[in-house]
């Protein structure tokens, strides 16, 4: 397996309040805000159509733990089940099992210092 993350799928943060954080972040910054956060499109290496995902999450969400961290990212990957089992014979701790919907497939795991990253598969063409 040569390339494990193709590049940066999401990033996720803690707010106080997700609705005024996304609104603060359209009107000063220009984000394109929806339910979830912003979709940042771009395209990779090879013409191909990418998007980057930032949401911020309610303060007391439990979608980051085991993590204690404030934010989670996110990962682009192009194997994900060959890489989970990579990673878990390597001796990474797998989080959860992988999940897979229309946009993609996903898998967790912990980094070094506890942190939790979310490993995603994409299917782009499901945003369109």
């Amino acid at each position: 397996m040569k390339n494990r993350v193709t590049g940066i799928g999401g990033l996720f943060f803690k707010s106080n309040d997700p609705k005024a954080s996304k609104d603060w972040y359209k009107k000063y910054l220009g984000f394109n805000t929806d339910e979830w956060g912003c979709t940042f499109w771009w395209k990779d290496k090879n013409g191909n159509e990418c998007s980057t995902q930032w949401s911020p999450f309610d303060k007391h969400t439990d979608y980051f733990k085991p993590s204690q961290k404030e934010f989670m990212f996110n990962y682009r990957v192009e194997n994900l089940v060959e890489l989970m089992t990579q990673l878990k014979e390597e001796g990474v701790t797998i989080v959860a099992e992988i999940q897979e919907y229309d946009y993609g497939k996903f898998g967790w795991i912990l980094d070094n210092e506890g942190n939790k990253i979310e490993l995603w598969e994409p299917i782009d063409s499901a945003f369109k």
